[in-house]
């Protein structure tokens, strides 16, 4: 099986000046499209530390592997009294949250106590598939604290408010029409993924987007798949400078604009969220969380507050699968993700009040 690594691109495009004073169809079919490539194929010192919280599937179950994972001790960049975090003990997601899960991996994470580790775990769960001084090699570039942290620029912003504010923008077909675009655009941050398209689509998507999440192969595949609506790569400003493959987003390129999800991040959202009932099915080898799955569930791990536009709720049938389809297209679903959980998953964070789903 092909190795797939998800990738952060953090963005510059900062909120307008004149907001400085302040989902219901699945996020994107170039997930699914995916399956097809893959059904022939394979504080400054990091703790490495295992969880010893219990698992919420008995770990004697043939499909569940790996539920111990790696401590990052990273304080909070604000005292936001409404923090997702604060939140979790009083809901369900209690026992199965873990405040010190690392979401992104950098250069010190890598010893060779953590590489032997997760060498047991190949593709994006870990680092079976790749060398270990390759890795080092490669996690040794991403050494800054840009790396490290989500919201690296969030000290240096005028204005910060009490809480970070984060909209994560899918690609549903319940967009179309919303004129959600302004209030989108006022959140500190904006995540999306996948064939993001924005010109034309402005007053119902927004324009500006802080974090553009996409894996190797979506990436490819909606740079094919949307180019006839107008996608033509990551959703960027003029001034933003984003990283490496350069055939997509250019020359100039800095790591700190490259952000990589830990394999334990990973491990950990299929294990305790999304443990579909497809890892009992001949499915298993290709089941992954959908890509806007794992930015969505980051986002609930680094915001403060979590607004969630054009995911798939139980009325998706009214809507065509993306906002931006010239024609009315039917929502399919495929083996390598459970979008049905993953719907249900989306109602319960909203009925808990850890985000705010955008419904109609």
């Amino acid at each position: 099986m092909k190795k797939r690594i998800w990738f952060f691109l953090r963005i510059n495009n900062s909120r307008p000046s004149e907001h400085q004073q302040s989902a219901k169809n699945k996020t994107d079919s170039a997930d699914e499209r995916e399956l097809k490539s893959e059904n022939g194929t394979k504080s400054d010192q990091t703790k490495s530390i295992t969880n010893p919280l219990k698992p919420v599937v008995k770990p004697t179950e043939p499909d569940f592997f790996g539920d111990r994972y790696a401590k990052d001790d990273v304080p909070s960049q604000t005292n936001c009294p409404s923090n997702i975090r604060k939140r979790v003990p009083q809901t369900q997601f209690a026992q199965m949250f873990l405040h010190s899960i690392p979401v992104l991996q950098w250069a010190k994470h890598f010893t060779p106590e953590e590489y032997e580790r997760l060498s047991h775990y190949s593709g994006a769960h870990g680092w079976g598939s790749v060398g270990a001084e390759v890795l080092k090699s490669s996690l040794g570039i991403l050494n800054t604290s840009a790396n490290q942290l989500m919201f690296d620029d969030w000290e240096r912003r005028a204005n910060r408010s009490e809480c970070i504010r984060c909209a994560v923008v899918g690609n549903g077909g319940i967009l179309n029409g919303s004129r959600k675009g302004k209030e989108i655009d006022e959140h500190d941050y904006v995540f999306r993924v996948n064939g993001a398209v924005l010109k034309g689509f402005e007053k119902d998507v927004g324009s500006r987007t802080s974090f553009y999440t996409f894996s190797t192969n979506t990436m490819r595949n909606s740079m094919r798949s949307y180019a006839g609506v107008g996608y033509r790569g990551p959703p960027i400003s003029k001034v933003t400078i984003v990283v490496c493959p350069p055939t997509y987003f250019g020359k100039n390129v800095t790591a700190e604009k490259f952000k990589i999800y830990h394999p334990d991040f990973i491990r950990y959202l299929r294990n305790r969220f999304l443990h579909s009932h497809l890892l009992k099915t001949g499915a298993r080898r290709i089941y992954r969380p959908s890509t806007g799955a794992v930015m969505l569930l980051a986002a609930i791990h680094t915001c403060d507050q979590v607004d969630a536009y054009g995911f798939m709720t139980p009325d998706y049938t009214l809507y065509s699968d993306h906002y931006y389809d010239k024609q009315r297209r039917t929502v399919h679903f495929y083996a390598n993700h459970d979008m049905r959980m993953e719907l249900k998953l989306w109602q319960k964070l909203h009925e808990a009040g850890l985000m705010n789903l955008f419904m109609r």
